[in-house]
């Protein structure tokens, strides 16, 4: 297992704390249950009834309130260390491929992570090999090999990138409506990826090629890029589209 994700998997646990999904959903189901059962009471109930199922309400809100707020942080932080693993692995991957321009030999190619993993040389070259089909304009074998690549190493450093060319090849063949959704799983994919915004920018490009019945998508991928990643390159890029709706 890779260092980055085994770490990520252990420090969950302490991320989260003690609240769990299942706790912080049967709160919410205890809410809404006492909510029907405070309207229920109201028809000819005591007064006292009544009173009561407003106090436990009012202390199960609260309760809700304050496991969605540590489930909120709970999610930051794990995306935080998502981040920091995947930035750990490109480090490592990109040693790794030093190591092997400086120190060629027999069996240079294969290299090793050190953890039994796939060779991360191999899954270098099967990117670059399906990226210069992208280079030579052969917009059909491109999106195949990206495909299996992305297949192959779902979980590489070069998947974003795989996935915003394939997107890409389809938006050169002029299928935009598929280059759309293509584009649309590389910003749901990886929102921190470094391909996120200028695929939402390409998402908003391919909808004005359809005409101007989607110019008001198109306006909504740009202000995304704008709301979502405004200190990128493609912000700029954006606003000027916008001007132009």
């Amino acid at each position: 297992m890779n260092r980055g994700y085994a770490a990520l998997v252990l420090a969950l646990p302490l991320l989260t704390g003690c609240v769990t999904v299942a706790e912080f959903r049967k709160v919410q189901r205890d809410v809404i249950d006492l909510k029907r059962n405070a309207a229920k009471g109201g028809e000819g109930a005591p007064r006292e009834r009544v009173a009561d199922l407003a106090v436990r309400l009012d202390a199960l809100e609260q309760e809700n309130e304050l496991l969605n707020g540590r489930l909120e942080v709970a999610e930051h932080r794990a995306e935080e260390a998502l981040r920091e693993a995947r930035a750990a692995r490109q480090e490592s991957a990109l040693g790794a491929v030093d190591s092997e321009a400086a120190a060629p030999g027999e069996g240079a190619e294969l290299g090793s992570d050190g953890d039994g993993n796939t060779m991360l040389s191999e899954e270098l070259a099967a990117y670059k090999a399906a990226r210069s089909l992208w280079s030579s304009s052969d917009w059909e074998a491109c999106v195949d090999r990206l495909g299996e690549f992305l297949q192959t190493y779902p979980s590489s450093v070069y998947a974003d990138d795989a996935a915003y060319w394939r997107a890409d090849c389809y938006f050169q063949q002029g299928n935009y409506k598929k280059a759309i959704l293509r584009f649309d799983d590389v910003v749901a994919r990886y929102p921190n990826g470094n391909k996120a915004a200028d695929a939402l920018y390409r998402e908003g490009e391919a909808l004005l090629r359809l005409g101007p019945a989607y110019n008001t998508a198109a306006r909504k991928a740009f202000e995304r890029v704008l709301n979502e990643y405004p200190d990128s390159d493609r912000a700029v890029e954006a606003k000027q589209q916008i001007d132009l709706l």
